[in-house]
Order: C-alpha cells, then sequence, then structure tokens
C-alpha cells in the first residue's frame, strides 16, 4: 500500500486512557543515529522510542556520550535519524523546527543588547509583529521575575538571571514544545534551586511540553512527569519512571516526600548499574 504525502506527514493519534485520541507532542519510534567516523562508524543512540503527551514535562539522564543532547537536536530538526521516525505535533520532522523553544546549558546572550532586547531578538528572526512581541516580551519579564532589569545588559545580570533571559527568548513565540539542554549546569546550587522552583511554576502556567536534559537525578525527579534512564554508548532506554508527585512542587517539601525518594533511589540504582556494565 502506497502511503500519500499527506498521509506520510501526520501520525494516526494515539489512543488513551478512557478512549480519547491524544495526538503525541514529541513522538520518537525506533529511532537510531549513526555517525561516520574516520576510522569507523559510531552508533550514537538506538531503537529508541518515546512518546511525551502534550503538557507533560520530561526528563532525559543518562552517562556522558549517551545520546541525551542528540535526542534533543533530532526533536529540535537540527540532527536527521539514520533510521526510524520522529515527529512534533503528529508531523514528521523534516528539518529545522520553528514551533520549537530550545534553552542552551549557556544562556548565549549577546552582549550589546539588554535583556528584552535580547528577547526580541527571537521576535526579529521570526518575524512577529512588533508591538505583539513587545507585549509577550513584557509579560515574560514579569513571570520571570526580571521586572526592573530589562534594560540591564548581560554582564550586569547574574548567572540565574541571563538563564530568565534566555528561556523567555525560548518561549517568545509561544512554541507548544521546550527543549532544555542541561540549562542549569553552570550555576551554583543555590541559584539551580531557585531556577528548579522557576520552572516548575512557569511549566504550570504555560502548559508547554518540555523535554529536558539533566545529570542532575534530583533535579530531573524533581521537576519531571516522568524520567527516561538511558544506557552508555549506543545510547537506549533503560527505563522509563513515573516520578508520581503533584504537579505543583515546593522544594524542601518535595524533596522530603517517599515518591521523591523512591524515584531519585530507582534511577540512581538504575545508572549505577548500567555503568558497572559499561
Amino acid at each position: 500500500m502506497t502511503m500519500s504525502k499527506e498521509d506520510a506527514r501526520t501520525v494516526p493519534p494515539r489512543q488513551a486512557d478512557g478512549g480519547v485520541t491524544v495526538t503525541p507532542a514529541v513522538g520518537l519510534t525506533d529511532v537510531s543515529v549513526r555517525f561516520r567516523g574516520r576510522d569507523r562508524d559510531v552508533t550514537a543512540v538506538h531503537g529508541v522510542s518515546l512518546d511525551v503527551k502534550p503538557g507533560e514535562f520530561v526528563a532525559i539522564v543518562g552517562p556522558s556520550g549517551c545520546g541525551k543532547s542528540t535526542l534533543l537536536k533530532l526533536v529540535a530538526g537540527l540532527l536527521s535519524p539514520s533510521a526510524g521516525d520522529v515527529r512534533v505535533g503528529g508531523e514528521q520532522v523534516k528539518g529545522p523546527r520553528h514551533d520549537i523553544g530550545y534553552v542552551f546549558q549557556r544562556a548565549a546572550l549577546l552582549e550589546w543588547r539588554s535583556a528584552r532586547r535580547n528577547i526580541l531578538l527571537q521576535a526579529e528572526i521570526r518575524k512577529m509583529a512588533a508591538a505583539e512581541a513587545r507585549e509577550r516580551a513584557d509579560a515574560l519579564i514579569r513571570m520571570t521575575g526580571l521586572s526592573g532589569f530589562e534594560d540591564a545588559y548581560p554582564h550586569e545580570l547574574s548567572g540565574g538571571m541571563q538563564q530568565r533571559v534566555a528561556l523567555c527568548r525560548a518561549l517568545l513565540h509561544e512554541p507548544p514544545v521546550l527543549l532544555m539542554d542541561e540549562p542549569f549546569g553552570a550555576l551554583d546550587a543555590l541559584t539551580r534551586e531557585q531556577m528548579n522552583m522557576e520552572l516548575n511554576r512557569i511549566w504550570r502556567e504555560t502548559g508547554t511540553t518540555v523535554l529536558l536534559v539533566t545529570h542532575s537525578i534530583s533535579e530531573a525527579v524533581y521537576l519531571a512527569d516522568r524520567v527516561v534512564v538511558m544506557s552508555p554508548r549506543p545510547g537506549t532506554i533503560t527505563e522509563i519512571i513515573e516520578v508520581g508527585l503533584p504537579a505543583e512542587r515546593e522544594y524542601s517539601e518535595t524533596l522530603g516526600r517517599p515518591e521523591f525518594h523512591a524515584a531519585a533511589t530507582h534511577i540512581r540504582d538504575l545508572l549505577g548499574a548500567v555503568s558497572a556494565h559499561d
């Protein structure tokens, strides 16, 4: 049977509990990525399948080099799979996506632009209406606690504030999917905790689907609905853990809950086991 272009582009929605059909916000089906090296080919990820529901927060953890960031690049359309299928909102990813927000480990702000103008760079690139973009930027500035620092330059902002600016920039065009690659890895412990709480609040307020890569088990469990544990290269999914915590999470109280300790301990045991067999 030959599929039409329309059929090939849009995947049928999956059946959800209660008989309601829900198209995954992000869908990876049997995805593998191989890179051609000078002496041999290297398989970064192999046979990865994952569905992320709309509005869900999913964290990915695993050893260095297991392909966590590679998965984000696949979803963003910055990298093509060697095998398998990648979809966003049911549409096959065939190139860079314009409906994705991306936050990296470093804020990568332009030093000659103020905080607000760094956020509005997104609008200039996407040719958004100026008045609408300005209104949206100001709302995000208020949401992330940057009020009063709109005209500050990057060198006048702390690391945490710079990452807030980067987060605002990524959310300016109201993307349905936000990709975050170790966004708080360079921050000190206290600032990282504060940013975790801020991100939880922003996620609840915006309803954005979030896919987060992190090396921190506690960060993954605190923030996510589910945590994907990856094996060493070639990266495969070892297990997906349902965290079982309420969406609204006060930091200290959450870290003391038995569900948090159970999930964190299980993930730590899994990573210890895969490392022992590396």
